[in-house]
């Protein structure tokens, strides 16, 4: 998937990137198989439903969503999304990563709840995943589950307040978003169970 996105920070500490609401992103469409065929999958156009701030940090397993709902002319603070995720790559025209399955989605009050359980547990069992990678990636929703308890940060910061210059406009991806390939995170083989952890 491939979002285009203003940045907001970007410095040792913290990349902050803004995903506005109707901003256009490619996602996933999967086309059902004949009985003999495997299933098509290709990048589709849609528009995204909700203004984002996604806050990634520099050598984290995870990045940290800030969303706002819009009800007419008002804006809302929507909660937080946890995405388990790899550690991000810099690109000549962003920004790579791939995502780790296991969620955590938390409510403007501070409740949350664990998404995609399940499929991290089918992913193991499908030999996508090693037992100790997709253990790591739970090691690493609690660790962001109890900041987000303590009131630490990036849940601390004041970001639900964040709103973004009056004068931006709604980015689009570049014209050859498609053509540089993907940068791969140099710890993968291990992620995917084909060698042994380090």
């Amino acid at each position: 998937m491939s979002w285009p996105c203003s940045v907001v920070r970007d410095d040792a500490e913290l990349v902050a990137l803004y995903i506005p609401r109707g901003a256009t992103f490619k996602t996933w469409s999967v086309t059902p198989a004949a009985p003999s065929w495997q299933p098509v999958r290709q990048l589709k156009d849609a528009l995204w439903r909700r203004d984002t701030l996604r806050l990634m940090y520099p050598g984290a397993h995870h990045s940290v969503w800030v969303s706002w709902a819009s009800e007419g002319s008002e804006r809302q603070f929507h909660g937080y999304y946890i995405n388990m995720e790899e550690p991000f790559r810099r690109t000549e025209i962003g920004f790579d990563t791939n995502d780790h399955t296991l969620d955590v989605v938390v409510a403007p009050d501070r409740s949350w709840e664990w998404k995609d359980k399940q499929e991290l547990a089918a992913r193991i069992q499908q030999g996508v995943y090693s037992a100790e990678f997709a253990a790591a990636v739970r090691a690493e929703g609690e660790r962001l589950v109890a900041a987000l308890e303590r009131n630490a940060p990036p849940f601390s910061d004041g970001w639900e307040r964040w709103l973004p210059p009056s004068e931006w406009r709604i980015p689009g991806l570049p014209a050859d978003w498609d053509t540089l390939p993907a940068t791969l995170w140099e710890r993968r083989r291990w992620a995917y169970g084909d060698i042994a952890p380090p």
